[in-house]
């Protein structure tokens, strides 16, 4: 049975199953639903708790199967938690889960800590095995455009909240800005409002005194944000890339690979070829899929050219070569090219002059 993190709580307080399995790349999330988990079934009388980490090739299974097989000399029930931080449990760790799997006991609640799968991953046997025998909960990060509500929800559980209206909506998309990509530090910075101001409405400034800026920003966001043409935040996006140190070789290639990749969409459907089976062939998915179906009509083979001709030119720049017409920084080049093409994202009917977009903060 599948579940996300925010269904856990009712779900264990209906029923205490046998085994969960938690899996995602949102460490504070997945540590939330694993503190609950360990809660409700401490609870529950389960107070023996064993941890195995699986690590390498060499682990003892037969450990594993025997542990939860053996009575506690201290406590009647046991919680059991397997750590398994690669995701692969290799054909023998496999096998074994799925014995696992087929001996539960009421005795024992099993929790089973997983990175983030693919989907190869997810249709495996010892993942079906589990999912069968439990509860499977996925924690996802929370997105960018749903980080104010988020906030706002923790805000109050903790009795505070922010004004009604434009004025709280500004003061959510401000932390959302200062917190974007680091949910813990998030976490850390609603704590921090809560000792410093006491329960009920917070103002803006209140926010904008005490919550730092935290931000950390994923390169392959960064091509999202682009697409959907949301300029502000992509200026903070290759500025705060910039100061974590990030290999402008990468953040080139994810803004080229999305040009290059709208061309062959483009292309192909010029070609006779049905935009649903354009995108297949480019392997343009999820978040991507909904912004190119928005974007392929309206653009046209000259704008594509002309991205695709800067691409070429800023792949120079961040290789160490030069342009006449070009920054010689190799950031400054990919703002501009990414401004480039905001420009026409933003509002993809209108066509304001190349140059503007060539000339944009420098």
């Amino acid at each position: 049975m599948q579940l996300r993190a925010d269904q856990l709580s009712a779900a264990l307080a209906r029923e205490l199953k046998p085994l969960y399995t938690v899996h995602g790349d949102e460490p504070l999330l997945a540590q939330e639903a694993g503190d609950l988990i360990r809660a409700t079934a401490r609870g529950a009388g389960y107070t023996d708790r064993k941890v195995f980490s699986v690590s390498g090739a060499h682990f003892d299974w037969s450990g594993l199967l025997g542990a939860a097989q053996a009575m506690s000399l201290f406590a009647d029930r046991q919680l059991i938690e397997i750590r398994i931080p690669n995701g692969k449990p290799g054909k023998e760790g496999s096998e074994a889960l799925q014995r696992y799997c087929e001996t539960l006991s009421d005795d024992v609640v099993t929790l089973i800590h997983l990175p983030r799968l693919d989907r190869q991953q997810q249709q495996s046997g010892w993942f079906l095995a589990l999912d069968a025998a439990g509860m499977t909960i996925r924690v996802d990060p929370v997105e960018r455009k749903a980080l104010p509500q988020w906030i706002a929800q923790r805000l109050a559980v903790q009795g505070q909240r922010v004004a009604d209206g434009e004025a709280g909506a500004h003061t959510l998309a401000f932390f959302a800005d200062r917190v974007e990509g680091n949910l813990l530090a998030a976490h850390q910075e609603l704590q921090k409002l809560a000792l410093l101001f006491p329960a009920g409405p917070l103002s803006f400034e209140q926010v904008e005194s005490a919550v730092l800026n935290v931000a950390r920003y994923d390169v392959f966001k960064l091509g999202e944000a682009v697409l959907a043409g949301q300029t502000a935040r992509v200026l903070r996006m290759l500025d705060g890339l910039r100061a974590e140190g990030e290999a402008p070789v990468l953040v080139h290639w994810t803004l080229a690979e999305d040009i290059r990749a709208l061309k062959r969409v483009k292309d192909a459907t010029e070609q006779g070829k049905p935009l649903p089976m354009a995108l297949r062939e480019a392997r343009v998915w999820g978040a991507k899929e909904r912004l190119f179906e928005r974007l392929v009509p309206l653009l046209s083979d000259h704008t594509l050219a002309h991205w695709v001709e800067s691409a070429s030119i800023c792949d120079g720049l961040v290789k160490g070569l030069k342009h006449p017409h070009w920054p010689v920084d190799a950031w400054d080049g990919l703002k501009r090219l990414a401004l480039m093409v905001t420009q026409h994202t933003a509002s993809p009917r209108a066509t304001p002059p190349l140059r503007l977009a060539l000339q944009a903060s420098f």
